[in-house]
């Protein structure tokens, strides 16, 4: 659905993007993160045809972004990370001027808006005077906005800023409620436990340039040099420690309390073998499982220079 090659954009000596690489799959929530400043802002204002990048292509659904602007503004919604609301419009007439600038009968008009209002739970404010509505209720709006014209991609630039936790989760259910329409999303935000709930793919930049992309497991195998097992013990027996330090696949050993962290090169067989070994022995073990990477904790690893 989204394809960048090689995209970069200068602003003189600056390097703002320089030269990524990325493919988001048709139906997959994509995670922006990065430090401010780190091109996510600039990346997304490019895919939105709102600003031309220096070099490189991006291709959304086939069709190159700089060539054919107008044919991506049919399938793309963008949601930036600055927007502004006309104050004096009711929330339905607000959504209804946008359904009219998209080409959208009266007719089409109002009942795309019911049901975009439903979605982002607004429908019993359809009647309220936009500026009164919270801050939370006007990201849902733009929310909204962004999706007049059924886009095939949404591009969503840090949709939760400023927040409070109640209007987050109603974010949060909504953009789930987006990947189950089959939606693909390209979001960006510093909320990083639900981002990492969200998307299928994360990719962290950092000066420009992408440090990682992948799934948190990709990832963190990419960091550690191989899966995040953690492992529980009844008690701490010196032997399985022995043991574990002995096992040529086996770094980085983390122990506290009665429980072990540790990073493992082999494959899915291998770590059957692995717990099939510890279960022979007879060491004490009540519970071994994959990790799954933090994203704060990957965030701050990969950024910790910026």
């Amino acid at each position: 659905m989204l394809e960048i090659k090689q995209l970069y954009k200068t602003y003189r000596k600056f390097v703002a993007l320089d030269h990524i690489d990325l493919t988001v799959e048709e139906g997959d929530i994509f995670g922006f993160v990065g430090p401010n400043g780190a091109g996510k802002t600039t990346t997304m204002r490019i895919l939105a045809t709102l600003m031309k990048p220096t070099g490189g292509e991006a291709f959304i659904d086939g069709i190159p972004v700089t060539e054919n602007p107008r044919a991506i503004r049919k399938i793309i919604g963008y949601m930036p990370d600055f927007f502004g609301v006309y104050d004096d419009l009711k929330v339905h007439e607000y959504l209804d001027f946008y359904s009219r600038a998209a080409g959208l009968s009266h007719k089409e008009g109002k009942k795309n808006s019911d049901e975009l209002l439903e979605l982002v739970y607004l429908s019993d404010k359809k009647d309220t005077y936009v500026d009164t509505l919270s801050r939370g209720m006007k990201q849902r709006l733009c929310l909204a906005r962004s999706l007049i014209g059924n886009p095939r991609l949404l591009i969503l630039d840090e949709p939760a800023s400023g927040m409070d936790p109640r209007a987050r989760i109603e974010m949060k259910m909504i953009l789930k409620t987006l990947k189950e329409m089959k939606k693909t999303i390209l979001i960006s935000s510093h909320i990083l436990p639900e981002l990492s709930e969200l998307c299928d793919t994360v990719g962290i930049i950092d000066r420009g340039r992408f440090q990682f992309v992948g799934s948190l497991s990709e990832i963190g195998e990419k960091m550690h040099g191989g899966r995040l097992i953690s492992i529980r013990c009844r008690s701490m027996a010196e032997e399985l420690v022995l043991f574990l330090r002995e096992q040529p696949k086996i770094s980085n050993i983390d122990r506290e309390d009665n429980a072990l962290r540790l990073s493992f090169s082999g494959d899915e067989e291998e770590t059957q073998r692995l717990l099939y070994a510890l279960v022979e022995r007879q060491f004490p073990v009540i519970s071994f499982s994959l990790e799954q990477e933090n994203l704060e904790n990957v965030f701050l690893e990969v950024t910790k220079n910026a």
